[in-house]
C-alpha cells in the first residue's frame, strides 16, 4: 500500500462524516423550508376569501342602502360585488381543511342564499320600497352573513397560529438533532483519523530520531521501518547513506572534514564578524556573528561583498585592496575608521582589521577581515572627550584671570617687586602660558572630534607660512642656542589652506623641533613641490631623534615618547595631523635616533582659477 493510499485512508473517516452531516443538514433545511408554506397555504387562502367576502358585502349594503334612501347608486358596482362574493364563497367551499370548518361554510352558504333571496330578482328593492324594509330585512341578513364569515376567519387564524407554533417546535427538534449528530459524527471522525494518522506517522518519527542521532555524530544509527511504501524506501536509502558516511568518516578525507569543522567552530566562537574573501571579492567563509550582524547567509545566500550595506561595502573593499596590493596586514589608525552598521540589537560601530591569506606559491590568495565591535569603546571615548572638553572650557575663565593677575604683578602695576619675586613671577607666567597652550589643545581636540573645526580656505603663499612660523619661534630658538633656517620655494608657490590652521601646524612642528634639539643644533624649515598638485612642507632638526617603534605612534592622542622632555600632553601632533587631513593632505615623520627627525605634511597647490574664502568643516 502506497503512502498516498494510506493518507487517503486516514482522511476517509472525516470525508464520510462530512457526507453524513451534509445529507442530514440538507434534509433538515429542506423540511424547514417547505413546512411553513405547506402549513399556512390552505388556511391563508380561506382567510383571504373571508376578508374579500366581507369587503364585497359592505359594498353591496352601501349600494342597496343608498338606493333605498333615494340617492344615486352604481348598479355595476353592486353586480361586481355580488359576483365576487359568489366566487370567494365557491373557493371556500373547496378549501375546507379544519375541523368544524365544513359546518361553518354550510351556514355561510345558507345565510348568503337567504340574503340574495331577500333582494329583488334584479338585485334591487322595488321602487318606492320603504327604508324600513332595508333595516328590518336586509340588514339583519347581512349581519348573519358577516357572523358566519367571521367564524370561518377566526377558525383559520387560530389554526395558523397553532400550526406555526408546531412548526417552530419541530424546527428546534431538528436543529438539536442535527447538532447532536454533527458533534457525534465529528468526534468519531476525528478519533478515527487521528488513530490512522498516528499509525502512519510512527515510521516518520523513527526516521526523524535516527536523523537526529546521525546529526549528533552517531554514525551507527539506522532507521528500522517495515513496509513497502515510500517511507520504507526512504529509510532504506537513508541507511545506505549512513553506511557511506561511516565509511567516509573512517577515511583520511573524513579527518580533513573534521579539521575544517573545527576551524569553522573556532571562527564561529568569535563574537566579532569575520569574513574570508577571495581576490575577486567573493565570500569564501564567514562566522555566525557575520551572518546575524551583517545579515548575510553562509549557506546558499549572498556570497559577495556586493550584498553588504554601501558604507560597509566601501570600507571592506578599501581594506581588501590594501591587503591585495601587498602592503601587508591592515591595522586601523583609530576609531574614526569605524563604520556604523544597523543590526537587530541597534546601531553598532565596526572597526576593520585584515590579514592576508597566502597560497603555496607565496602569493596573496585571499583576505581575512575581522570587523571588531567597538561600539562600547567609542561610547567611552565620547564620554572621555566630553569630559576633557568640559574641563578645558571651565579652565579658561580662571586661567585668564590668573594670567592677568600674574601679568599685572610682573609688570609691577600693583607695586615694585624684588628680584626674587620677579623671577618667581616670570616662572609663573611661563607655566600659565604653557597651561593656556594645553587648554587650547584640548579645546581644539574637542572641536576636531565633534566635527566643529571650521576652515577658512584661501590662496596662501607657502613662503609666507614659513616666515610667519619662523618669526613666532625665532626668539625661542635663539634662547635655546639653535640655528633656525628657512628655505622658501623658488619660484614662489601658493597653496589652498586656512592660514591660521596651517600656521598652527607649522608652529607645533617647529616648537617640537626646538624643544628636542640640544644647544648648538640646527632647525630647518622648508617647502617644495611634491608631485603634481601638492606642496610638501618639512621641519628638519638635528635633535635626539625618535626610535622606530615609537615613530608610528607619535601622532596618536596623548602619546609621548618615553624619556622625552616634557612640554605638553601629547596632543600637538595629533591635532596637526587632523588639520592636515581636513585640508586633504598627508602627514608623516622620518627619524634616525641620535641624528634628528624630519616631520612633513602636504597641502594642495592653488590652481590659477581657484577662488578664495571657501569655508570647510573638519
Amino acid at each position: 500500500m502506497t503512502l498516498r493510499s494510506k493518507l487517503l485512508a486516514a482522511q476517509a473517516p472525516l470525508a464520510a462524516v462530512l457526507v453524513v452531516i451534509g445529507f442530514a443538514t440538507l434534509k433538515t433545511l429542506t423540511a424547514l423550508g417547505s413546512g411553513p408554506a405547506l402549513i399556512l397555504k390552505d388556511n391563508y387562502r380561506s382567510v383571504l376569501a373571508m376578508e374579500r367576502i366581507l369587503a364585497a358585502l359592505d359594498m353591496v349594503q352601501d349600494v342597496v342602502l343608498a338606493r333605498a334612501a333615494g340617492r344615486p347608486a352604481d348598479a355595476r358596482v353592486e353586480e361586481e360585488s355580488l359576483g365576487r362574493v359568489e366566487a370567494e364563497l365557491a373557493v371556500q367551499e373547496h378549501n375546507v381543511t379544519e375541523p368544524g370548518e365544513d359546518a361553518a361554510t354550510g351556514l355561510l352558504r345558507r345565510r348568503w342564499t337567504a340574503y340574495r333571496a331577500a333582494l329583488e330578482p334584479s338585485g334591487q328593492p322595488g321602487p318606492g320600497a320603504p327604508l324600513a324594509r332595508w333595516f328590518e330585512t336586509l340588514a339583519p341578513l347581512a349581519v348573519g352573513v358577516r357572523d358566519a364569515a367571521g367564524e370561518i376567519l377566526a377558525l383559520n387564524q387560530d389554526a395558523m397560529a397553532r400550526k406555526s407554533d408546531g412548526a417552530r417546535r419541530a424546527a428546534e427538534r431538528n436543529v438539536t438533532a442535527v447538532v447532536g449528530a454533527t458533534l457525534g459524527a465529528l468526534a468519531l471522525g476525528l478519533v478515527s483519523s487521528l488513530a490512522l494518522t498516528a499509525r502512519l506517522l510512527r515510521p516518520l518519527g523513527n526516521l526523524s530520531q535516527t536523523v537526529r542521532r546521525l546529526g549528533e555524530g552517531d554514525l551507527e544509527a539506522r532507521a528500522r521501518v517495515e513496509g513497502k511504501d515510500e517511507i520504507a524506501a526512504l529509510a532504506l536509502e537513508f541507511n545506505a547513506m549512513a553506511d557511506r558516511l561511516a565509511e567516509y568518516r573512517r577515511s583520511s578525507l573524513g579527518e580533513l572534514l573534521q579539521a575544517q569543522q573545527a576551524s569553522q567552530a573556532a571562527i564561529d566562537s568569535l563574537p566579532d564578524p569575520v569574513l574570508v574573501l577571495d581576490p575577486a571579492g567573493a565570500i569564501l567563509n564567514l562566522n555566525a556573528a557575520a551572518e546575524s550582524t551583517l545579515r548575510l547567509s553562509g549557506e546558499g545566500g549572498a556570497r559577495t561583498i556586493g550584498a553588504l550595506e554601501p558604507d560597509l561595502r566601501a570600507v571592506v573593499d578599501r581594506v581588501r585592496h590594501h591587503v591585495l596590493a601587498g602592503r601587508g596586514p591592515y591595522v586601523p589608525r583609530g576609531f574614526e575608521e569605524a563604520v556604523r552598521v544597523e543590526s537587530p540589537d541597534g546601531d553598532r560601530h565596526l572597526l576593520p582589521r585584515a590579514t592576508p591569506l597566502y597560497s603555496e606559491e607565496g602569493g596573496v590568495a585571499g583576505v581575512t577581515i575581522v570587523l571588531q565591535d567597538v561600539t562600547r569603546l567609542m561610547r567611552f571615548d565620547e564620554l572621555k572627550n566630553d569630559l576633557v572638553a568640559t574641563v578645558a572650557h571651565e579652565f579658561r575663565t580662571p586661567l585668564t584671570s590668573l594670567r592677568m593677575a600674574i601679568h599685572l604683578t610682573a609688570e609691577e602695576a600693583v607695586g615694585p617687586l624684588t628680584p626674587k619675586q620677579v623671577e618667581l613671577m616670570q616662572a609663573a607666567r611661563e607655566d600659565c602660558e604653557r597651561l593656556q597652550g594645553i587648554v587650547d589643545d584640548l579645546l581644539d581636540l574637542s572641536r576636531i572630534q565633534s566635527g566643529r573645526m571650521a576652515l577658512q580656505v584661501d590662496r596662501v603663499d607657502a613662503g609666507a607660512l614659513l616666515a610667519g612660523a619662523a618669526t613666532a619661534l625665532r626668539g625661542a630658538a635663539e634662547a635655546a642656542g639653535l640655528e633656525l633656517a628657512v628655505s622658501a620655494p623658488e619660484p614662489p608657490v601658493e597653496v589652498r589652506a586656512d592660514p591660521e590652521r596651517a600656521g598652527i601646524v607649522l608652529s607645533n612642528l617647529l616648537a617640537n623641533a626646538v624643544r628636542h634639539t640640544p644647544r648648538g643644533g640646527r632647525v630647518e624649515l622648508s617647502a617644495r613641490l611634491a608631485g603634481e598638485g601638492a606642496v610638501r612642507f618639512e621641519v628638519r632638526d638635528t635633535g635626539e631623534g625618535i626610535a622606530r617603534e615609537h615613530l608610528e605612534r607619535v601622532f596618536d592622542k596623548f602619546y609621548r615618547v618615553p624619556g622625552s622632555r616634557s612640554g605638553g600632553v601629547g596632543l600637538g601632533l595629533y591635532i596637526s595631523r587632523e588639520i592636515v587631513h581636513a585640508h586633504g593632505g598627508e602627514m608623516g615623520a622620518e627619524s634616525v635616533p641620535g641624528r634628528g627627525s624630519t616631520f612633513w605634511f602636504t597641502l594642495g597647490l592653488a590652481s590659477e582659477h581657484a577662488g578664495g574664502g571657501v569655508k570647510a568643516t573638519a
